[in-house]
């Protein structure tokens, strides 16, 4: 579990944005969001459930799982956030994976990246939520008679 303040904020920001996708979001960002936010959930819990030592290892598999899921759902609906999201994974991956081969303990240069990635995946939903949301409400106004 964060401690931060920052991490705390930043978790809390990548919660409402998750809801926020959920609620007015397209079916790309429902998705989206929904694994994004088991995501932030399960990193969090693993916190409680995992040593210390094991913690890369739910990192590298969590967000793996999490970049399959956005894989699947980037290819049945191209969008440009979900490609911003996918290269933002692939980083996010990176790091876990760098810091886990090389035996390295999280530092503070981890825990600056891993905040600002997932910061930068969270403002990516957001940005394609109110796309969504704002294609919607225009194609509701066309279609509205008078």
């Amino acid at each position: 579990m964060p401690t931060s303040p920052i991490a705390i904020g930043l978790t809390i920001l990548t919660l409402g944005i998750c809801l926020f996708a959920l609620w007015k979001g397209g079916q790309a960002e429902r998705i989206g969001g929904g694994l994004i936010l088991a995501n932030a959930l399960l990193g969090n819990l693993g916190d409680f459930l995992f040593p210390h030592s094991d913690l890369a290892v739910v990192w590298l598999v969590g967000d793996g799982v999490t970049a399959v899921g956005l894989l699947v759902v980037a290819v049945v609906y191209a969008s440009f956030w979900l490609g911003g999201v996918m290269i933002l994974y692939a980083i996010l991956f990176t790091l876990h994976s760098f810091y886990f081969v090389t035996q390295r303990e999280v530092d503070l240069f981890h825990a600056r990246v891993n905040n600002l990635d997932f910061l930068a995946i969270s403002v990516c939903l957001a940005i394609g939520t109110v796309i969504a949301w704002r294609k919607r409400a225009k194609a509701r106004r066309a279609a509205k008679p008078g």
